[in-house]
C-alpha cells in the first residue's frame, strides 16, 4: 500500500473520477469493494467562486470508510486556490484535493483547463503550489501524456509538480487528442515510478485483472485507477486486490449482479430523488448485465424505459423469466 501525504491508502486499486457518474451514492457503493480512495466528479473553480448551487453540491458529502478527494478544474492558480479555501470552509470531510490536468473534452480544454494545462508545465507547478498554501491537506494531480497529440509533455509536468510538492501523480498514458480510443501507450511510461519520489497511480483500459497487472508491472506504479471498466463490475476492484493478496478470484453470477444493480439504484434514488436518479441510471444499469445471455433486449429496455425503481425491478424480473424458459 502507499500514502498520500499522511493518509494511508490501504488498497492499491482506486476509483477514478468520472463526470456524471462518480456522485456520492456511486462512491458510497464502490467503497464497499476495497477501493483505496475515491474522487468526486470534476468541480469547477469558478462555479465555487460564483456560488453555483449545482457546483457546491458536488462537495457536499459525508465521510466514507475510505479517503475522498475533491477533483478541481480550472486554468488559474489563484482561482483554484480560492476554490480550495471555499471547499475547506464547506466540508471537513474532504481528505485531499486532486487537480484535473488530463481531461481531453473540448468544452474543458477550450477554457485552458484539463489537459490544456499541460501546455504550460510551470503553471501546473504553480497550481499545486498555490493549493498547498491554501490547505494543509494533500494535493494530487491527474495528467495525460500531453495536450493535443503531444506524448512527452508529461515529463516536464511531472518535474514541475514534484518540485511544487505534489503528493501523488495519476497518469493516463494517452494524449488528449486520442481521448479514450485505441490502446494506452504503456511503453512510454515504462518504469516511470523509478524516476519519481511520490506515489504513482496509472489508469487506462483497466477492464480485467490482467490489464491491471500489466499496467502496474510496466510502470512500477503504486496503484491502479479503475474507471469505465468497473462500471457495473465492482468485483473487478475486489479481484485486483485479491490477486495481489494471493486470494481466490471471485466470479459474479446473475443474481449477484442483480443485487448490486438494485443496491446502487436505491442509493442513487436516496441521493437524487427517483426521477433524476433513474434517468442517470439508464447509462449505468445496463453495465451490470454485460456478457449475460439474451441481455441485449434487457439493456435496451433499461436504457430507454427506466423512469422509476419499480421499472427497474419489473424489467429485471421479466428478463429473469425470459431466460428461465
Amino acid at each position: 500500500m502507499f500514502k498520500i501525504g499522511n493518509i494511508e491508502i490501504k488498497s492499491n486499486v482506486v476509483l477514478a473520477p468520472m463526470a456524471g457518474i462518480t456522485s456520492e451514492a456511486y462512491r458510497h457503493f464502490y467503497a464497499n469493494f476495497n477501493v483505496g480512495y475515491v474522487v468526486t466528479e470534476m468541480v469547477s473553480d469558478m462555479g465555487l467562486i460564483y456560488g453555483n448551487k449545482e457546483t457546491k453540491s458536488y462537495i457536499s458529502f459525508d465521510r466514507l470508510n475510505v479517503p475522498t478527494g475533491v477533483q478541481l478544474f480550472g486554468n488559474s492558480a489563484e482561482n483554484l486556490a480560492k476554490a480550495t479555501l471555499i471547499c475547506e470552509k464547506m466540508n471537513p470531510n474532504i481528505d485531499f484535493y486532486d487537480v484535473n490536468m488530463g481531461c481531453p473534452v473540448p468544452k474543458v480544454t477550450k477554457t485552458g483547463a484539463g489537459s490544456s494545462l499541460m501546455n504550460n508545465p510551470k503553471l501546473c507547478g504553480d497550481i499545486v503550489r498555490a493549493i498547498k498554501v491554501a490547505t494543509h491537506k494533500p494535493v494530487t494531480v491527474k495528467i495525460r501524456l500531453g495536450a493535443n497529440n503531444n506524448k512527452d509533455q508529461f515529463k516536464e509536468v511531472i518535474k514541475e509538480v514534484i518540485a511544487a510538492g505534489v503528493d501523488l501523480i495519476a497518469i493516463h498514458p494517452r494524449s488528449a487528442k486520442e481521448m479514450y480510443g485505441g490502446q494506452p501507450h504503456w511503453e512510454l511510461v515504462k518504469d516511470l515510478k523509478k524516476s519519481i519520489n511520490v506515489p504513482l497511480v496509472v489508469s487506462g483500459n483497466i477492464y480485467t485483472v490482467e490489464d491491471a497487472v500489466k499496467a502496474m508491472e510496466i510502470t512500477g506504479a503504486d496503484g491502479v485507477m479503475v474507471a469505465r471498466g468497473a462500471v457495473g463490475n465492482p468485483l473487478l476492484i475486489t479481484n485486483i486486490n485479491n490477486h495481489y493478496d494471493k486470494k481466490e478470484l471471485l466470479l459474479s453470477d446473475l443474481d449477484t449482479q442483480i443485487r448490486y444493480c438494485l443496491e446502487l439504484g436505491r442509493l442513487l434514488i436516496e441521493e437524487k430523488g427517483e426521477n433524476l436518479a433513474m434517468r442517470v441510471y439508464r447509462g449505468i444499469a445496463t453495465k451490470f448485465f454485460d456478457g449475460f445471455p439474451k441481455s441485449k433486449q434487457l439493456k435496451c429496455r433499461l436504457s430507454t424505459e427506466l423512469n422509476s425503481y419499480s421499472d427497474l425491478t419489473k424489467i429485471i424480473e421479466e428478463y429473469k423469466k425470459e431466460i428461465a424458459i
